[in-house]
């Protein structure tokens, strides 16, 4: 196909760029390399090996898997015959696990040899499980009862004689379930728009550039926006097992990457790392970043020699885009697409002034395609899309230009005294200590109502960490409402594999008696 327009599905998109880019290397992962015609074979040989193990259109796949080729072969190989996967966060275990298979009602299991164990613990059966894939790293004989993933790559590379369904689902993508138990977010054919996609991917991405990602492939931002936009551009994608920032120049440098998208925890971890004389000498011309904070942005640039672009996107965001290419202020996520409608607004849904924090909401385009469709969740799916609104559930303010801010997750803000507080301000704040690595806030019920501030502080290596001298920073760097109360001093603040904060599990444990409190260790300090 020549003309993109014709492509209305991925796989459409996989068929252009074989046809296009050929022997041209898609993938570079370790000693592997996969051309973009490799990789249209292996996802048809994926598909038929489904098939062939009498998987009808339909069924669902789970895939536990660390980053490999084979995920992407999955992910992007068994919708060409109506199957749809279910990438599954690596860290998750017992109950966790138990839920998000029975859940996504999948038939099949792909799992890694070393993360078995988990599936195995569990009890038996697991909802509608029936067929568990091994992908073997040892010499190790196979667990009873399962079958070698590499089965699934000997059928043919035949194309399907299938039509696909445009309601078909493709993929199911759980949320991280930060107030209950994960949502499945619903993708289906209908939902792509690879013009569209192309399009971006020719906007951002330069003709020779290399896209690295450390990023787990269960999430969105290694699997759709660093891979697929990788295919989308033609380009090769240098994927990574994880991320380490005391490692993670040296890995760019041996692969010859070019660019890569760094969530908002990416940026302080990176800079907090001691500096080198070769910081600067990196191939690297561009950072896509998520919530870059503002105080780092030029730093983060200088430091490395490259440009920083900002974007804001979500799974469950309706398809909203936001962009900051260079043309916007730095620490602005730029302005949503032309074509969006949306506004700012306050818990009643009116909207707020330039300068006030509000929620992102934008209109839903297509009612068919355009909103949000939880997994067997009707109630959820009509909260997050009300009266035509897909509520986002990011708190953010806009200037007088109509550039966005990002200022938190409405579930992460703190109220205090009457004011509301961004945990992600306070992080920011705190990160600037000298003595402090990582930080995290978060609120615990106050005696007088609202929240107290409350911060696990992780201090950097070789240094004490004084947490009088910590507060009185804070109350010289911010408004008296903000200063913590409540501090916990800990060896590492726990984080999912995309980086972000675990909150959940640190408001459930609160103040405890190892707590710090400034207001029986300080009681002289006046906030106001």
């Amino acid at each position: 196909m020549s003309d993109t327009s014709d492509l209305k599905f991925f796989y459409d998109l996989i068929e252009h760029q074989a046809g296009r880019q050929g022997d041209k290397p898609y993938i570079i992962h370790e000693d592997q390399r996969v051309s973009f015609a490799e990789f249209d074979r292996a996802t048809l040989q994926a598909a038929n090996g489904l098939a062939a193990q009498g998987a009808a259109p339909g069924a669902g796949l789970a895939i536990l898997m660390s980053n490999c080729v084979e995920y992407l072969y999955l992910f992007y190989g068994l919708p060409r015959r109506g199957f749809f996967t279910v990438p599954v966060n690596t860290a998750l275990k017992g109950e966790g696990l138990r839920f998000i298979l029975t859940n996504s009602d999948v038939g099949y299991l792909v799992v890694d040899e070393s993360l078995y164990p988990r599936y195995a613990d569990l009890e038996q059966p697991v909802g509608g499980v029936k067929t568990v894939f091994v992908r073997r790293t040892t010499a190790a004989p196979l667990p009873p009862g399962t079958r070698d993933l590499r089965e699934l790559f000997d059928a043919p590379a035949e194309k399907p004689d299938h039509i696909l369904d445009p309601e078909s689902i493709t993929y199911l993508m759980y949320t991280s379930g930060t107030t209950g138990f994960p949502k499945g977010v619903v993708n289906r054919n209908r939902n792509a728009n690879i013009p569209g996609f192309m399009l971006l991917a020719q906007l951002v991405y330069q003709p020779d550039d290399i896209l690295y990602t450390a990023l787990p492939l269960f999430h969105a931002n290694a699997l759709i926006l660093t891979a697929g936009f990788a295919m989308a551009g033609g380009l090769p994608l240098a994927l990574d097992h994880r991320f380490s920032a005391s490692g993670f120049w040296d890995a760019v440098r041996r692969y010859g990457a070019t660019t890569f998208n760094a969530l908002g925890a990416m940026v302080p971890i990176l800079m907090k790392q001691p500096e080198r004389p070769d910081d600067a000498d990196n191939p690297i011309r561009m950072a896509f970043t998520a919530a870059c904070p503002a105080n780092l942005w030029e730093a983060f640039e200088k430091r490395f020699n490259l440009k920083v672009f900002e974007g804001y996107g979500a799974v469950d965001g309706g398809g909203a885009l936001i962009f900051n290419f260079g043309d916007a202020p730095v620490g602005s996520m730029g302005r949503p697409l032309p074509d969006t409608v949306w506004k700012l607004v306050d818990d009643m849904g009116n909207e707020v002034p330039v300068g006030v924090p509000g929620e992102f909401i934008t209109q839903v385009r297509d009612k068919k395609s355009g909103g949000v469709e939880y997994y067997k969740n009707p109630g959820a799916s009509n909260e997050k899309v009300r009266d035509g609104w897909v509520y986002s559930g990011d708190l953010m303010y806009r200037d007088e230009a109509g550039y966005l801010y990002f200022v938190d997750r409405k579930t992460d803000s703190m109220r205090r005294r009457g004011e509301n507080i961004s945990s992600f301000e306070v992080e920011n704040m705190l990160e600037k200590h000298p003595d402090v690595a990582e930080s995290a806030a978060f609120g615990v019920p106050s005696e007088l109502g609202e929240d107290e501030v409350m911060i696990w502080v992780k201090p950097r290596e070789g240094r004490t960490l004084d947490l009088g001298d910590l507060i009185r920073f804070c109350a010289e760097n911010m408004a008296y409402f903000m200063v913590p109360r409540y501090v916990d001093v800990v060896d590492d603040i726990p984080r999912t594999g995309t980086l972000r904060v675990q909150k959940s599990d640190m408001k459930k444990r609160g103040v405890t008696e190892r707590t710090w409190d400034r207001e029986k260790e300080m009681p002289e300090l006046k906030l106001k």
